[in-house]
């Protein structure tokens, strides 16, 4: 038996800058920057005293107060993009086979706010260890997946994958296999992360990662730009349901996009800086494309990692060159974490959902802030500066990259029936 077909029949989003998905894809293509001040924590003493935070969000607004409660924020995230998610694909699941419907979620560093806060409580107090029976479920990645499928009755496949900032990237590709070979018909998939604390903010600062722009957020993610001084902070979440496509037909289902192939690779060359010559990226993308069956020529958008960093970004667009060849200058690339910072986690499932969104609009969402070229990148490349541009999105690709050398790559096409 061949494998199955797979496309995305619900979308959900918690972002920086917008709260649904029809908010974070307008904002998207209106170049809006969700860097500000950070208002969650006192960061007098910090480096770094801005990011993209989720802004008019309260849990209790989506979530029982008492049960919100037991919940870190990045699980909170994780509910409330998938219930829009399962209400944008018009999911009855009394009506359907809950025992083949799963949840693969992904995080790169899951509740760290819990972390925090309890072993901060224990510190100041006389060394009695009283810690909330909730601390270690609050804060165990594998917990954000264990409650959507405790809130719908959902009893597949189950699990977290933790690849640093790649790790959403795995949960769409794990998910989109185990649909492909039959295990399962529906997985919800996307990633959530929440690391706008003190240790989050402090940790990233000791490594020298963040932007240190403090006089101009909005400007500080600047993606192939040649003052770019290191990445900004994100959080929130993308959901992206999975679904086998007869499956889909059946039931009706509104179908954004076909999922049609993913890519993974490892730099094995440092913990934390990418491969000087982007051989991982190219290998990953080449990967993806290998799965896919389709050619170089096929690609018309690639949403690139794009950190803001003076390295990630100049080997990625080293690998894209070395990949593509000539059709490199006929591809739009742009980095949404001008936007949204970066999500680390999360970035995969919300940079997926740019690239469906692009395919469905026929538009390509900018990398903003830039002003200033920068000679290490071809010239002939076309970043999607500061502006959306329109055109035909046949099939994107969606790259994303995290600490000890993790790489992953998804590619959606438009669907044809």
């Amino acid at each position: 038996m061949g494998l199955k077909r797979v496309v995305v029949t619900g979308l959900g989003a918690l972002t920086p800058i917008g709260n649904s998905v029809p908010e974070f894809w307008e904002a998207l293509t209106n170049g809006v920057s969700g860097a500000a001040p950070i208002k969650s924590f006192n960061t007098e003493k910090f480096k770094t005293k801005f990011a993209c935070e989720v802004k008019n969000f309260s849990p209790e607004d989506y979530l029982d107060k008492k049960e919100a409660r037991k919940l870190d924020p990045f699980v909170q995230y994780a509910l409330v993009a998938t219930e829009e998610a399962v209400k944008d694909g018009g999911f009855d699941f009394s009506k359907l086979d809950t025992n083949r419907i799963g949840v693969i979620w992904g995080a790169g560093i899951g509740g760290l706010k819990t972390f925090l806060d309890e072993v901060s409580n224990f510190a100041k107090g006389d060394g009695t260890p009283r810690y909330n029976p909730f601390f270690i479920p609050k804060m165990i990645i594998d917990i954000a997946p264990g409650h959507i499928s405790m809130k719908y009755g959902l009893r597949g496949p189950n699990f977290a994958t933790v690849s640093a900032c790649a790790s959403s990237t795995n949960a769409m590709i794990d998910a989109f296999n185990y649909i492909r070979l039959g295990t399962a018909d529906i997985i919800i998939s996307g990633g959530s992360e929440a690391i706008i604390n003190e240790a989050g903010m402090g940790g990233f600062n000791a490594m020298h990662a963040l932007s240190t722009r403090n006089d101009d957020p909005a400007t500080a993610s600047r993606p192939f730009d040649k003052d770019r001084d290191g990445f900004v902070a994100g959080e929130g979440a993308g959901t992206i349901i999975l679904e086998e496509l007869e499956h889909a037909k059946a039931r009706g289902a509104k179908i954004y996009a076909e999922i049609v192939g993913g890519g993974m690779s490892a730099d094995a060359h440092h913990i934390t800086a990418p491969h000087p010559e982007g051989l991982g990226a190219k290998m990953v993308m080449s990967k993806a494309l290998q799965d896919a069956g389709l050619a170089t020529t096929d690609i018309d958008y690639i949403n690139v990692h794009g950190t803001s960093t003076p390295l990630g970004d100049i080997q990625e667009a080293k690998a894209i060159v070395d990949l593509f060849g000539e059709h490199a200058y006929e591809l739009n690339i742009s980095s949404t974490k001008s936007m949204t910072g970066h999500l680390l986690g999360a970035a995969g499932a919300v940079e997926a959902l740019a690239a469906i969104l692009a395919i469905n609009n026929d538009t390509i969402p900018p990398t903003i802030n830039h002003f200033t070229d920068d000679p290490e990148f071809d010239p002939k490349l076309n970043f999607t500066f500061n502006k959306a541009q329109k055109r035909t999105v046949r099939a994107a690709i969606s790259n994303t990259f995290g600490f000890g050398g993790h790489n992953a790559s998804v590619i959606f096409k438009k669907y044809e029936d």
